[in-house]
């Protein structure tokens, strides 16, 4: 993970904390002028670190935040050094007509980065709890004082303008991610590791979120479902998550959300 200052305006774009502000998020963070946050934070007590932290925050509410968020917006638009930004937590709220030079977005919890009729669409990801093997990632804009409308992207762009805008991506290794306790999103430790009991991604299969479904329709405790699905209950917890935060989500988009 790179922390090299450069020059011009910095700004730290993260996503999807749930309830959780690393300490590698928060060294970055430390060296930005503003924050950007695309919802799902979970918890007025993140957004509080994080106010802490650098006291230029811009958030929008994810599907996640529940009443005590009520005050934060679904979508936002703001101009910070010359620059029009939209923020959303669903890619699918972004209006089609949107005119902003950048776009934040997250939900998916996978980092993405597009540039469409010159303007940048950036998932920063999650750098929350990790969902089995999905990157911890976030991302660092750099816009300068002037405006390099003339700098064309970086190899492997769309070969437009970016309007002198540069974006980082931070990688968190998962060496790292893996010290913040039962929130890193690992489904089995320690003493959890039972023999016969499901631990690993590649043993879970669409069926066997199917049943789990099934039991949370029959108004099963977690407990109950990872008992009667022998899996753990780490993993039947985040199965259930998923199943009540999207009404309607079928067993194979549960396992993409899961990065399976």
């Amino acid at each position: 993970m790179s922390n090299a200052i450069t020059p011009g305006h910095r700004i730290a774009v993260i996503s999807d904390t749930h309830n959780l502000l690393r300490p590698e998020v928060a060294d970055v963070v430390r060296t930005c002028e503003i924050v950007l946050h695309g919802g799902d934070i979970s918890g007025p007590e993140t957004l509080e670190k994080v106010r802490n932290l650098c006291g230029n925050f811009y958030v929008v509410r994810g599907n996640n935040d529940r009443d005590w968020a009520s005050g934060i917006p679904y979508t936002l638009e703001v101009e910070l050094y010359g620059r029009k930004f939209f923020m959303t937590h669903k890619k699918k709220d972004i209006p089609s007509d949107v005119e902003a030079d950048v776009v934040i977005y997250g939900h998916s919890h996978r980092y993405a980065q597009d540039y469409i009729n010159e303007t940048l669409y950036l998932n920063p990801g999650s750098c929350g709890p990790r969902r089995f093997n999905q990157a911890i990632t976030m991302a660092v804009l750099t816009v300068p004082d002037t405006d390099l409308s003339d700098n064309v992207l970086p190899e492997g762009g769309s070969g437009k303008k970016s309007y002198g805008i540069t974006v980082e991506r931070i990688d968190i290794p998962h060496a790292k991610a893996a010290s913040a306790a039962s929130t890193s999103g690992v489904v089995c430790s320690g003493a959890k590791e039972t023999s016969g009991v499901v631990c690993s991604p590649n043993q879970v299969t669409a069926d066997l979120i199917r049943k789990i479904g099934t039991d949370l329709e029959r108004h099963r405790t977690v407990a109950d479902i990872a008992a009667r699905r022998n899996v753990s209950r780490e993993l039947a917890e985040q199965i259930v998550r998923l199943y009540v935060t999207h009404p309607g989500v079928t067993p194979e988009q549960i396992m993409s959300k899961m990065g399976l």
